[in-house]
């Protein structure tokens, strides 16, 4: 092995160090779950804890493999407001953190409305506070003395970045994901970040992923033991790392989406641009490692999906999910009587002002009533049943997504992460989007292995497209499930909700 990747992949719920030798063979991964603080009354990522568990690892590691190039890829709804020094000034807010509906609509008051940022931005709101530049204006708001004292407000990419090298930089896929901070016309700091005030504290340099941001600082030498030579790229968002692998191999029109806690949509696009229909929805772009337009939608799928299927294998004293069968999906769809409706967490996914709640019977049960055991629908009590209305609602749910992002019919469907393993969803699917191919991908962790691809890249000094021909992307495609009348069992979902 000539030398070794070591990737740092920041997701919502797991962190993981994943090494990747120079072939982009992954070799070695050790993860760890870091919940949300409570931290000055609010929920915060534990920042501190989250790099000394980087530097422990990456000690480990470097013991083992030649780290000669570091990535970092992290979720698109974080950063981290330093003083001079380095260390945090305010918490680093959980996107999770809700300050209520008074604080949203006093941001739009303050900046543009919806509309006009939409527009302007490329940004649709997502709340709680998964937008960055409204989670700046909260702090501001929240901590006045103390974010006074702030010196840069570096994205999370960026901050790791800062603490293992001591240099500021940002990479152009992060500022342009959902942050409201980002002007794709002007290619530059929007006018948000004008009215935060906060143009002098955001990295001056901005450039693509797999630029060298720096070497490490003598302090990370000697806590980790890495290679002097060790460089640091400028880092990439996830969804963006994720997508890399596919812009390269796929030459045809394609949607990918990709699945865990949040279902990300994404769909690479010639030019920004918003139709009078997809104003004010959950619609919005990335912009990718080449710097093009990426339309997005996102709901989180992963997420509705664990909160009941958890509840739903606890009331039942199951531990296993059962088996896909075509009449029960058929009974369910002919009856059109039962429903679950998003969100589990309010504010956010194509439908942001829907309570979370079951039909049945005529009547809707509060997600929260059934939780306690208050109120809760018979056929919940029916495990395939409801797992069944589970996975129709998930449907539903993604075929709105791929609508907003101007999917149409013959453009083929991609699908990594977790929802690869679920039969249901992807046979339903399919049968929903009856005239496009839908695909399981086999590219197993996409965001790792777009950021390693990213890290050889700087290393190497090559083009990435360079990489085109190292690997493969083995597809399979979905049989669509037989099912007659899921049009319309989708239009009495959309009449409820």
């Amino acid at each position: 092995m000539e030398y070794a990747i070591a990737v740092f992949d920041v997701g919502k719920t797991n962190k993981k160090l994943l090494i990747y030798d120079n072939q982009l063979k992954l070799i070695d991964t050790v993860s760890q779950r870091f919940p949300a603080v409570q931290q000055n009354g609010v929920s915060a990522e534990p920042v501190v804890e989250i790099e000394r568990w980087l530097l422990q690892n990456l000690k480990q590691f470097a013991a083992q493999y030649p780290i000669r190039v570091i990535s970092v890829s992290t979720h698109g709804a974080a950063f981290v407001c330093v003083d001079p020094d380095g260390n945090p000034t305010v918490p680093a807010l959980d996107y999770t953190h809700d300050p209520g509906d008074d604080f949203h609509d006093t941001f739009f008051q303050a900046f543009g409305s919806r509309i006009e940022l939409q527009q302007q931005t490329a940004t649709a709101e997502l709340k709680p506070l998964i937008n960055p530049g409204k989670a700046i204006y909260y702090l501001q708001q929240k901590f006045p003395d103390d974010f006074a004292r702030t010196a840069s407000v570096l994205f999370f990419p960026e901050f790791f970045g800062f603490r293992l090298t001591g240099q500021k930089a940002a990479d152009f896929t992060y500022p342009g994901c959902h942050t409201f901070l980002w002007d794709f016309a002007k290619d530059s700091w929007s006018a948000v970040a004008d009215g935060l005030g906060i143009r002098d504290l955001v990295p001056q340099r901005v450039g693509s992923p797999w630029e060298v941001l720096g070497t490490l600082r003598p302090e990370v030498l000697t806590q980790t033991g890495l290679d002097p030579s060790t460089i640091v790229t400028l880092g990439i968002h996830d969804s963006n790392a994720s997508l890399l692998p596919y812009l390269l191999k796929m030459e045809e029109d394609f949607v990918l989406n990709s699945t865990g806690t949040w279902c990300v949509a994404m769909h690479p696009m010639e030019q920004v641009f918003f139709s009078d229909d997809e104003l004010g929805k959950t619609v919005f772009y990335n912009r990718s490692a080449f710097g093009t337009p990426v339309k997005t939608s996102i709901l989180m799928g992963g997420q509705e999906f664990e909160v009941y299927t958890k509840l739903l294998l606890e009331m039942n004293n199951a531990d296993s999910y059962p088996e896909f069968n075509n009449a029960l999906y058929q009974r369910v769809i002919r009856d059109k009587s039962l429903f679950i409706f998003p969100s589990v967490v309010r504010g956010t996914g194509q439908f942001p002002d829907s309570e979370p709640r079951v039909f049945e019977g005529g009547r809707f049960y509060a997600l929260e009533d059934i939780g306690s055991g208050r109120a809760v629908p018979q056929f919940f009590n029916d495990l395939p049943v409801a797992l069944a209305v589970l996975n129709l609602s998930l449907v539903i749910q993604t075929g709105v997504a791929l609508e907003r992002i101007g999917h149409s019919e013959g453009t083929a469907i991609y699908i990594e992460g977790g929802f690869r393993n679920n039969l249901d969803y992807n046979t339903i699917l399919a049968a929903y989007r009856p005239q496009s191919p839908v695909y399981l991908s086999d590219l197993k962790e996409a965001t790792s292995f777009g950021a390693a691809m990213v890290g050889r890249t700087a290393w190497e000094g090559i083009d990435v497209r360079d990489l085109t021909d190292t690997f493969e992307i083995h597809t399979q495609r979905i049989r669509p499930a037989a099912l007659e009348g899921l049009e319309e069992y989708a239009q009495q979902f959309m009449k409820l909700l």
